[in-house]
């Protein structure tokens, strides 16, 4: 899907590790949400609260997942799932831009 229709935006920016990472979230009419983001690149740890799937439209970087011991190389086009409550660590290697889904329940 290339686009959104019938949503909210949230004008304020999430902003994280100094401008490194920002997005902005969009809330759909049955409450989901999503976040729409560009990581510049360098490392990042993240938390999660909801399982998220990691969408990357374009860019390059390894990701780390809990329970893994190995690096996960991923670019743009492909995605990857993160579990609930857990966290993750990214080595953004080029400009990426991303859409990451908060799955709850």
């Amino acid at each position: 899907m290339s686009e959104f229709k019938n949503v909210t935006v949230v004008k304020k920016a999430n902003v994280y590790f100094n401008g490194g990472v920002t997005s902005r979230t969009v809330i759909f009419p049955d409450g989901s949400k999503k976040t729409l983001g560009v990581m510049m690149p360098g490392e990042y740890e993240f938390n999660t609260g909801s399982k998220e799937i990691m969408e990357i439209m374009s860019g390059e970087l390894d990701v780390m997942l809990p329970g893994s011991s190995a690096w996960k190389a991923v670019t743009g086009g492909e995605s990857f799932e993160v579990p609930a409550n857990s966290k993750f660590t990214m080595k953004v290697k080029t400009l990426s831009d991303y859409c990451c889904s908060f799955i709850e329940g």
